[in-house]
């Protein structure tokens, strides 16, 4: 789903119109991004929280030149997926019966 097809499911589902929907979207969108500058994390239960790590400074490879750089500490976005999230997309679904083969007459 790309950011156009959200846009129109948020709108269906809501009865908002596409231009609600997507001011609604986009002030959520810098709202979180916003918060995250900030050093701060979002928190929404049941679904997840968007927060910022520190990644250490480290030794890489270029994959080219086999040649050793160093890669410098940065800060990155995370996404945690919160527990009723993680088991809605975890459901397993039913094993499908086996259709019993024909049997085959003489």
């Amino acid at each position: 789903m790309n950011k156009a097809e959200l846009i129109s499911a948020l709108a269906e589902s809501t009865q908002f119109t596409k231009k609600d929907s997507e001011v609604f979207l986009k002030a959520f969108l810098d709202t979180v991004v916003g918060t995250q500058e900030k050093g701060d994390k979002v928190q929404l239960v049941g679904f997840g929280t968007f927060e910022v790590r520190d990644r250490k400074e480290r030794v890489g490879r270029n994959p080219r030149t086999k040649e050793e750089i160093q890669i410098p500490a940065s800060k990155v976005p995370v996404f945690k997926p919160g527990k009723e999230f993680k088991s809605t997309v975890n459901v397993k679904p039913e094993p499908e019966k086996k259709k019993a083969a024909p049997k085959k007459k003489k």
